[in-house]
């Protein structure tokens, strides 16, 4: 199979598994505990089906949102992922140009594989950056203040990952960062030697927004879950939020809330958008899903900030119907990261491509013009 094959998301992970090595497939693949939430983020969307319009002359749909101040060509963009160059090695750099060229968001996690300022300088399109809370409050004043000048768009706060959730997966194939070749993984690394070649010859992994600040995760093999445990701030609270907040003084968005008050709560210390997430499934197992709360979020502060779907979107229908229940727009992880792993900067675009032609054809056969006449009264639940 070849990434111009690909044409849904399991085509992309199938191909991704080809190529990567297990542990690092399964760092995108897997969830927390059971994995029932990971589970649900995608099952939720089978619980309501959408209720097209006839004979409205829809002509050519109108796509466009407007999200952080920028407006979008399409109501999807990627979520911010970490360490993006261990599925290829243009990693972050490959996923911005993909998303510029579809005029849509890239969003850049702390822990990325390169820089603030690199990503700044291979791509003008529309850029998010997610924080986290270090303890050294340093981290992000410094952050902040870089994302300022390389002109990022919009910020968003991570807010559900004061400790690490429990990944067995990660467990049992012995995934660190940098990757470490054991005993375990040696086969799994052998079978994949595009990989190893490309991880040896290009350039060193580190976490390139804080290798000045700290050697955790950088120069030592050390665990994704010992390095959240280790330095993430397990007392992040509101007046940390609302601090990012008015530092920032621009499109901000908590990533991570999942219930009516905590929405309500955001509004009031000013942000302007919320991302309903339970972080991919990876960290509390037994949460609601995305999908599950967006209504009950929208009816109470969807006219009061941005509402954006982010896990379980794998299909255009998806993101119709969770802008029926009263999102903006959606963001994935998992998709993309496949895609990327399956591709590289292709591979994202060929996703991009896709989920586009999904949207615009879903449109059509809907009978909306555009986004805005994606409402209630196109979605019925069953229960």
């Amino acid at each position: 199979m070849k990434v111009k094959d690909c044409y849904n998301f399991e085509d992309f992970r199938k191909l991704a598994k080809s190529k990567l090595p297990d542990p690092i497939f399964h760092y995108i693949d897997g969830g927390a505990d059971d994995e029932a939430t990971l589970k649900r983020n995608t099952n939720a969307f089978d619980d309501c089906d959408l209720v097209p319009s006839i004979l409205t002359s829809v002509g050519e749909p109108d796509l466009k949102t407007e999200i952080f101040g920028r407006k979008i060509d399409m109501p999807i963009f990627l979520s911010p992922t970490a360490m993006q160059s261990l599925y290829h090695p243009d990693g972050d750099k490959a996923s911005a140009r993909a998303a510029e060229k579809f005029n849509t968001m890239y969003s850049m996690s702390t822990m990325a594989s390169f820089s603030i300022e690199e990503i700044a300088n291979v791509s003008s399109g529309p850029k998010l950056f997610q924080l986290y809370i270090h303890k050294d409050k340093s981290f992000t004043d410094d952050l902040i203040d870089r994302c300022r000048r390389a002109n990022f768009d919009g910020l968003c706060l991570t807010v559900d990952t004061l400790v690490a959730g429990n990944r067995e997966r990660d467990h049992r194939t012995g995934f660190t960062t940098p990757p470490k070749f054991t005993l375990e993984s040696l086969m799994s690394f052998a079978m994949r030697p595009q990989w190893v070649l490309n991880y040896l010859t290009n350039k060193k992994f580190e976490l390139a927004n804080i290798k000045h600040k700290t050697d955790k995760g950088t120069n030592i093999a050390k665990s994704v879950i010992d390095y959240i445990n280790e330095q993430y701030d397990p007392k992040m609270n509101w007046s940390d939020a609302e601090y990012c907040i008015k530092k920032w003084n621009g499109p901000f968005a908590l990533k991570g809330v999942m219930s009516v008050e905590d929405a309500k709560r955001a509004v009031d210390i000013g942000c302007t958008a919320i991302m309903i997430s339970n972080h991919g499934g990876r960290q509390l197992d037994g949460s609601r899903s995305p999908f599950d709360q967006v209504k009950a979020i929208a009816d109470a502060v969807g006219d009061k900030l941005e509402i954006i779907l982010d896990g379980g979107v794998r299909r255009g229908t998806h993101v119709l119907k969770a802008l029926a229940a009263g999102a903006k727009a959606c963001s994935f992880g998992k998709a993309f990261l496949f895609s990327l792993g399956a591709g590289g900067q292709v591979g994202v675009e060929r996703l991009l491509h896709n989920m586009q032609a999904e949207i615009r054809r879903n449109m059509i056969l809907m009978g909306c013009k555009n986004l805005s006449e994606l409402n209630q009264d196109k979605i019925i639940y069953r229960r």
